[in-house]
């Protein structure tokens, strides 16, 4: 009974753009996907509205806490965003800025640099562990079996 009331509660996407019709399913899935990572965006945007960082920042210390101790280079962490339009040059310079990493030569090549977090980004990131955990919410419509449907079917799709 609960789960039907929440079937008949769900709002389409027809209804929240106020559009009646679509080209075609592919053309509604584009426009749906788009809409919902924007809803993503804004949802997490509130999570950092009163930290120091960005998303993108928080993404790259995640990074970076990852392989900690060991060093990172710009590559790896351009390689492993999520936002692959980001600049990670700039982003590694803001971090670096407010003493969240360090910038090393690296030894074997000159030209690379030896990125690591520091201390100060490690206690950061701690207190914003909290995030994972939060974020579950925006799933909480959804039923586990559902989540790894959407799971497995964005992956088939993006290969």
């Amino acid at each position: 009974m609960v789960k039907d009331f929440f079937i008949s509660s769900i709002v389409k996407l027809e209804d929240e753009i106020q559009q009646k019709k679509f080209k075609s399913e592919e053309q509604k899935l584009m426009v749906n996907l788009i809409y919902t990572t924007n809803w993503l965006n804004a949802k997490y945007d509130l999570y950092f509205a009163h930290s120091s960082i960005t998303i993108q920042q928080y993404n790259v210390l995640r990074i970076l806490r990852g392989q900690y101790p060991q060093p990172c280079n710009i590559k790896l962490i351009k390689d492993r965003m999520l936002d692959r339009m980001s600049d990670a040059s700039r982003i590694v310079d803001k971090l670096h800025s407010k003493d969240l990493i360090i910038r090393k030569e690296c030894p074997n090549d000159r030209r690379s640099v030896d990125i690591v977090i520091t201390e100060k980004g490690l206690e950061l990131l701690q207190s914003l562990d909290y995030i994972d955990e939060s974020s579950k919410q925006l799933f909480q419509s959804l039923e586990y079996d559902e989540i790894n449907t959407i799971n497995r079917l964005l992956d088939k799709l993006r290969y």
